[in-house]
């Protein structure tokens, strides 16, 4: 939850921001604007803070620090300082306090604002493409550059009232967090595309965490990684976060610009991050770094169309199978590609629908061998709805290569879940109950199953979850004695009003014959009921 600072209510200034464009364009156009925006202020900022530390400087104000910048930016120590901490330097004209002043006193425009962009784009690989996105001349910000003016101006604004470096905790990737779910929730499938719901991301994640120690370092793969969120999450979970190397695969490059933004904020190493902007399944990669990761993973898009080239079939990735996963779904085109790059000491842990446990044909054959290689450890049916671009039911599936039997979990968490406005929401004791039963490997009445290879093997290879997690629950016996009573009860009480029903109407009285005549003809037909 977006914390509370200095009684600035952080979902509030973002959701203000948001509003100066939400009339203008949707979700998916205006995140670029906003967290364009809070990258920029947070480089800017931190390196404000960072010159008053220098300076000696204490309990100092943005604009103050921007002061003592204005004083000492020829001091070539102190730039070499600051290109030592940051590998960037923003000039003090193009810091977010100098700009935000300049809307303060309506003398703003856009061209300051594409200078700076251009400035830190221009020091260093890192940095290269960030802000394509950020289209300041759009027509969408206003039909006139005064209008484009307006509403940049209103986004500078609303955003300069964070103060996102100097705060407890991880409040600025919770401000991060808040906006991407904001823009799934607001612009459909467009934006769920990047965004994995923060509990099934905890999940996912400590799933393959489980029973290991990566004090010593770990390397973590995401070939679809969105946002990097997903991969990002393992820093809460490792004793030595500075120790993990990230790999990740995007196809989208404003998604792919999202991740790089976000590993910056999040403080990662530039030596730690090694993404790319490129096709998953079309390209394997990587190919010439390290290949074997200690933890995969993966939250693909689903039954998503690919080229399913008969080349592919002597791709190492997919030779093992003897056939391709369809071109109409690569469910199982993600599993491999992940599969294929798990260290053997490894585990990986995928979301993908229901249908990857059951359908035939090819994919049939590919799950079998997956079965027989010991590879699937567990399967886990998550709840409907909890992702912003689909409503249908997910499950989770882990996978291993140094199994020693060729058993696997099922465990049905459908049910258990919180209902959030339209979403539902997986809760703390609900991942904990997963994990929990994932660690024990027990059965557990109408939850889990340890099934074994014969079991699977009699039911054909079909690893749809009611086949062995039974979660029927029985019609409660009926007592006719009791529902007997219930309507004698009942009768008595409907005669009881009709008796009162007919004293009331004899009181009544009317000097219109006709309009007597049937009220003593309703009485009639009551006083019959009654008898």
């Amino acid at each position: 939850m977006v914390q509370e600072q200095e009684g600035i209510n952080l979902e509030n200034a973002l959701f203000n921001a948001a509003d100066v464009l939400r009339s203008k364009m949707d979700a998916n156009e205006y995140k670029n604007y906003l967290l364009g925006t809070i990258f920029y202020k947070y480089l800017s900022d931190s390196m404000l803070y960072y010159v008053t530390e220098l300076l000696e400087e204490e309990n100092v104000s943005l604009e103050e620090a921007q002061k003592l910048y204005e004083e000492n930016q020829d001091d070539p120590d102190l730039i070499d300082e600051l290109n030592l901490k940051f590998n960037y330097v923003i000039d003090a004209k193009n810091t977010y306090t100098n700009i935000l002043k300049t809307v303060n006193n309506h003398t703003f425009q856009i061209s300051q604002l594409g200078d700076a962009f251009n400035s830190i784009e221009s020091q260093g690989k890192e940095f290269e493409g960030l802000f394509d996105d950020y289209d300041l001349y759009s027509k969408r910000l206003g039909s006139t550059a005064q209008k484009q003016s307006d509403t940049i101006s209103g986004v500078l604004s609303a955003i300069g009232k964070l103060e996102i470096v100097k705060t407890p905790g991880d409040t600025l990737g919770d401000a991060y967090e808040y906006l991407i779910g904001q823009f799934a929730s607001e612009s459909g499938k467009k934006a769920g595309e990047f965004y994995t719901p923060q509990q099934v991301s905890e999940l996912l994640t400590r799933l393959t965490l489980v029973n290991k120690d990566y004090t010593d370092g770990m390397t973590v793969y995401d070939p679809t990684m969105g946002s990097g969120s997903l991969l990002l999450n393992f820093r809460k979970y490792v004793e030595r976060s500075e120790r993990i190397t990230y790999f990740g695969q995007e196809i989208n490059t404003s998604t792919y610009n999202l991740a790089r933004m976000n590993m910056i904020l999040h403080h990662v190493d530039i030596v730690n991050q090694k993404l790319r902007n490129g096709d998953t399944l079309d390209e394997d990669w990587p190919i010439e770094e390290i290949t074997n990761f200690d933890a995969v993973v993966m939250n693909p898009p689903y039954s998503y169309k690919w080229s399913a080239n008969a080349g592919f079939k002597d791709d190492p990735r997919f030779s093992a199978y003897g056939v391709l996963p369809p071109k109409s779904k690569a469910d199982y085109a993600f599993l491999l590609h992940g599969y294929y790059h798990l260290k053997h000491s490894g585990v990986m842990a995928i979301v993908l629908p229901h249908g990857i446990l059951f359908r035939g044909a090819a994919e049939g054959k590919i799950r079998k061998k997956l079965l027989e290689n010991g590879a699937i450890d567990a399967v886990i049916g998550l709840p409907a709805n909890l992702f912003y671009n689909t409503s249908i039911p997910t499950t989770i599936v882990v996978l291993k290569k140094d199994k020693q039997d060729r058993d696997v979990l099922f465990i049905d968490a459908s049910k258990d879940f919180r209902k959030v406005k339209t979403q539902n929401e997986l809760r703390d004791e609900d991942v904990e109950k997963i994990l929990t039963t994932y660690k024990e490997r027990k059965d557990i009445d109408k939850y889990a199953h340890l099934a074994s290879f014969d079991e699977i093997k009699e039911n054909e290879f079909n690893l749809n979850i009611p086949r062995y997690v039974d979660t029927f629950e029985p019609e409660p016996e009926i007592n006719l004695d009791e529902v007997s009573k219930e309507l004698r009860e009942t009768n008595e009480k409907i005669k009881e009003n009709e008796t009162e029903l007919i004293s009331m109407l004899k009181d009544l009285t009317s000097e219109d014959e006709k309009i007597m005549k049937g009220l003593n003809d309703f009485i009639s037909v009551l006083e019959e009921d009654v008898k």
